[in-house]
């Protein structure tokens, strides 16, 4: 009996119940459509928070200055003074997995444009930031190397920033008030959200020439971070082990002494956000894949039953010449359809639901290929698994058994 011929009499025996399959069918659409859906959310959430760690910079290790320990006290971040901007400069061209760095400071103040002012973090740093960064504008353009070298009263806004001062009106060549100094608005930066790794608005920032905050505004000499830019993600980690090497050296720290700074990888927080992912993603399909399990026992019982009533057709067709294999063929055959047009709808459904969350309640899904084609894979073990017994059972009849049977 050949293929063609096995599937024809099997759909034309499952139609002749028809409420009956689609009933057995059920457990697989759900299982399906729920697998599908569930790994969606988990694969789409990965790839939102793998985008978030990547605007925070390209392939970046942040650089800051440490704690110390003064009369008992353990002084947290920020404590030590002695980051400079000579440790940026041998950063660059004795660390060679380093690509660029740049070197900052920060503080708060009230910002005043016309009626409006605001609070935000005032960032002194110079022209290499935005490269470190990735970060593109959105209007006008950076400061340059010369302004940091006058020290001259420019900045560069955030969108946060430009949305509570400025509205609609173009902020370019215009002048805020940072403390009691004027600065020109040079540039607008793209909007970056919020950040995962520090937990803050990137985008609630001015940006200003290191040399400007640092004489004009804070009076400080050392810098409370740098930010690192590695040759790529994987030397990233060459590039941490060779700015610790470089640091100590430099700050004289002995073996045994802890760093007086802090070099935090960017790559270990999207390497720890991907297993956080794949954990979740993994648990999701495993509790959809109990309405897998569920559709494959009722497969099972229903072809047992369809074995039962159809008892005298079996005996029928072994007592004219059909062998084992075929009667097994037939009834597994039954089993596997009733698999694939379920995992086919269910297919159907979960695409179709991964859309319908994304659109109304706006969490990122990612319905990947490989979900579909494992899921196809899944309801056709499941139709084999569970149908084999009951076709085993069909096959193993005695003829005279089943002529006989009322």
């Amino acid at each position: 009996m050949d293929l063609f011929s096995i599937l024809r009499t099997a759909i034309r025996a499952l139609t002749r119940n028809k409420m009956r399959s689609v009933l057995t069918m059920l457990g697989i659409i759900i299982g399906v459509g729920a697998v599908i859906a569930l790994v969606g959310i988990g694969q789409g959430a990965d790839q939102t928070m793998q985008k978030q760690i990547a605007n925070l910079g390209s392939n970046m290790l942040f650089v800051s200055s440490g704690s110390m320990n003064l009369g008992g006290l353990r002084l947290g971040w920020g404590a030590t003074k002695t980051l400079v901007r000579d440790d940026v400069t041998a950063m660059v061209k004795e660390c060679h997995a380093v690509e660029a760095a740049a070197p900052g400071t920060q503080t708060t103040a009230q910002v005043v444009y016309g009626n409006d002012n605001w609070g935000t973090r005032i960032t002194g740093t110079t022209p290499e930031y935005f490269d470190v960064r990735t970060w593109p504008f959105q209007n006008g353009a950076s400061f340059t190397q010369d302004d940091v070298i006058t020290a001259a009263n420019v900045a560069v806004i955030g969108d946060t920033v430009r949305k509570n001062l400025f509205a609609s009106t173009d902020p370019i060549g215009k002048t805020i008030r940072i403390g009691n100094l004027p600065f020109m608005v040079v540039g607008v930066l793209v909007a970056k959200g919020q950040s995962p790794a520090m937990s803050e608005d990137q985008d609630d920032t001015v940006i200003v020439p290191i040399t400007t905050l640092q004489k004009k505004i804070t009076g400080q000499t050392w810098l409370r971070f740098v930010m690192v830019s590695a040759k790529s993600r994987a030397a990233s980690y060459a590039a941490q082990q060779q700015i610790e090497a470089l640091l100590r050296d430099r700050h004289r720290i002995r073996e045994g002494q802890p760093n007086d700074f802090t070099v935090r990888n960017l790559a270990d927080f999207a390497e720890a956000a991907s297993e956080t992912s794949s954990v979740m993603t993994l648990l999701l399909g495993s509790i959809a894949g109990i309405s897998l399990l569920v559709g494959g026992v009722m497969i099972m019982n229903i072809m047992l039953v369809s074995v039962t009533e159809r008892t005298r057709e079996i005996g029928i067709r072994l007592a004219i010449g059909a062998t084992e294999s075929d009667v097994q063929l037939q009834f597994l055959a039954e089993a596997v359809v009733l698999s694939l047009i379920g995992g086919t709808i269910g297919i159907i459904l979960g695409i179709g639901a991964s859309f319908v969350i994304s659109t109304t309640v706006g969490w990122p899904i990612l319905v990947s290929p490989t979900a579909i084609i494992v899921a196809v894979a899944v309801a056709t073990a499941v139709g084999v698994f569970f149908g084999f017994y009951p076709a085993q059972k069909a096959a193993g009849m005695d003829p005279i058994d089943a002529l006989r049977y009322e």
